[in-house]
């Protein structure tokens, strides 16, 4: 019995040494046969290989399809699936342990029109096939593509139908109305929309029956005592501040979206369509040209200034805090955010709207983090094929086709209907995010079919 198990034991160390190199097969040993095509019995030359297993020249495989019109295997005739691809592997055994008689079968391939043909319509076989693919894995995509497009036309219709034929509330009557023409209610709803501690004061407005051409009779003296006895610094500098403005434009100031756009149509319509393209572009182009009125309110929502707890709060209004000029810690924070991550930006200025714009501001948040993964996946595709030196480039295309479509809509805009404005407008801002989700989908389920 020990002996046995010790002749076991032996046997099992032999057979896992190292292999002896004289009992390894060389290149002599192998010969030409082994490695033949089934078609010509001719060594492989670029062997492709079958759904079966089969191996065949690919020049052979491509004759035999171009003649039988059959996707089988020449030897089994079982069908293969999708396009037969080149062993690789096979391919490079063959070219380095029978170098010569490759290379001189593919000259003797490449000397002959006939061969040359029927591997370029094989080829081209395989490239209508992949692009069938390709559509059929896009379909259900194009499928939801177009029902979101005529559900959003359907939207658009209604939406403009509801804002057009919409009654027109008190309040955005005042943008319009000159400010010697308000009654006494509107001067009151002006003045309630200053701030919450605007309330305080509203009976003595009533009981004085200011009106309009009141209102611009008034000053710091006469709001610092009776009757109106605004005793509170802050608040009567918040109220001269907007009574200047008042006095300034002749109407009231917007106050919200539905305002601005009232009495900005084509305004906020180039903004619109400009922040989702181009907000770089477009934050330079307010901080050049509308510095005052848009650039600073934009910059002291999304990077307010910080306010230690050691100092009082104030409630200086809204408008009287935007006119102030930014510190170095803004300025330091809004450059930051402007290069890295400009819809950024956006999305806090939605933000701070939440209270008074539910819906609009959650549209336009989520609408701002779908461009910033786009983006995110037009500057991974650059890096990841080595184009980010054509980047410069595609700056300067950029840059031009901005300024060439914003003199383009300056030229046009007085001829453009209202009713078409509107479309352009509600479509921009509510149905942009729908379109961006399909977009954003297509962009990392088949990120190598988008075109950079």
């Amino acid at each position: 019995m020990e002996d046995s198990l010790e002749d076991n034991v032996g046997v099992l160390m032999v057979m896992d040494g190292p292999p002896d190199p004289a009992e390894l097969p060389d290149s002599a040993t192998l010969s030409e046969q082994e490695f033949s095509c089934h078609c010509c019995y001719d060594i492989l030359v670029d062997p492709t290989t079958l759904t079966c297993g089969h191996n065949f020249c690919r020049h052979c495989l491509a004759s035999w399809w171009e003649s039988s019109h059959k996707t089988e295997c020449p030897e089994c005739r079982e069908k293969w699936e999708g396009f037969p691809k080149i062993n690789i592997l096979l391919r490079d055994a063959i070219d380095k342990l029978f170098s010569e008689v490759v290379q001189r079968r593919r000259a003797e391939m490449e000397a002959n029109p006939i061969t040359s043909r029927s591997l370029l319509a094989f080829q081209r076989y395989g490239d209508h096939m992949g692009r069938s693919k390709t559509n059929q894995r896009k379909g259900a995509g194009f499928f939801f593509s177009g029902v979101l497009f005529a559900l959003s036309c359907v939207a658009v219709m209604l939406l403009v139908y509801h804002w057009s034929s919409g009654v027109v509330e008190e309040s955005d009557l005042l943008i319009s109305k000159p400010v010697s023409r308000w009654t006494t209610e509107e001067v009151v709803s002006w003045l309630e929309q200053l701030g919450p501690w605007a309330k305080h004061y509203r009976e003595q407005f009533q009981q004085e029956n200011v009106n309009g051409r009141l209102l611009l009779m008034l000053g710091d003296e006469e709001l610092s005592k009776l009757p109106y006895n605004i005793e509170n610094q802050a608040h009567r500098r918040a109220v001269l501040a907007e009574l200047d403005r008042v006095k300034t434009l002749g109407v009231k100031l917007p106050q919200n979206l539905w305002e601005y756009k009232a009495i900005n149509g084509g305004k906020s319509l180039f903004l619109l369509y400009a922040l989702k393209s181009s907000p770089r572009l477009t934050l330079f182009y307010l901080y050049l040209f509308d510095y005052s009125e848009t650039f600073l309110p934009f910059l002291h929502t999304c990077c307010p200034a910080v306010t230690h707890a050691d100092q009082p709060a104030t409630e200086n209004g809204f408008l009287l805090n935007t006119q102030l000029e930014p510190n170095w810690r803004q300025w330091v924070e809004f450059l930051l955010k402007y290069v890295l991550l400009p819809y950024q930006l956006i999305a806090e200025f939605a933000l701070d709207w939440l209270s008074i714009h539910y819906w609009t501001s959650r549209f336009i948040i989520v609408n701002a983090m779908l461009l910033s993964v786009l983006e995110v996946c037009t500057l991974w595709r650059l890096w990841t094929r080595s184009r980010i030196r054509t980047l410069p480039g595609k700056m300067w295309n950029h840059l031009w086709k901005m300024v060439s479509q914003g003199f383009a809509f300056a030229l046009l805009w007085p001829f453009v209907p209202q009713f078409v404005c509107n479309c352009l407008f509600y479509w921009a801002l509510y149905f942009n995010p729908i379109i961006n989700i399909d977009l954003v989908v297509q962009q990392l389920m088949h990120p190598e079919t988008q075109a950079l």
